[in-house]
């Protein structure tokens, strides 16, 4: 099985590509989909829309895991967050891949085994995991990984 993990973001946005067994997944691709602050918010959601797209295209994937939103404290950046994972969704839609959304918990627990890991336990465990020889940064390509090698190993899809 071959995932693409998002971890959504309007200035960075991590995308990673995992396949295998749960028990033995390897690494295709990774790294981040960058926007320019200044730019509008609809140019920024277009250039998230046509690099995903490109990369779901080219990886073939078939499942998309992206993080389930939620709302923080930081209203201006759950907004973005929010904005970006529409559009992961709408990508995975467009091409006709299933969709399954992990919260940042069930990520961390199953990726390390304790829903409260922080950055560093998830990059350490995703670098591990992987066989890479370096934490995968910045943090929103580890975090995409993680999503993907969560999907291997639950398997929960939703459409």
């Amino acid at each position: 099985m071959r995932v693409v993990g998002v971890d959504p973001g309007l200035s960075r946005c991590g995308v990673g590509v995992v396949e295998g067994p749960g028990h033995r997944p390897r690494a295709i691709r990774a790294g981040v989909i960058r926007t320019p602050p200044g730019d509008r918010t609809s140019r920024r959601l277009h250039q998230i829309h046509r690099e995903l797209s490109a990369l779901l295209a080219d990886a073939r994937p078939d499942a998309v895991a992206v993080e389930r939103v939620f709302v923080n404290n930081n209203t201006p950046t759950a907004m973005g967050v929010g904005q970006a994972a529409g559009v992961v969704l709408l990508c995975a839609e467009q091409v006709g891949v299933p969709v399954a959304e992990y919260t940042p918990t069930q990520v961390k627990a199953t990726v390390t085994g304790d829903g409260s890991a922080d950055k560093r336990q998830v990059g350490f465990m995703v670098r591990a995991l992987l066989g890479l020889e370096s934490v995968p940064r910045p943090a929103d390509t580890a975090d995409a990984l993680a999503l993907a090698i969560c999907h291997l190993q639950l398997g929960t899809v939703l459409r």
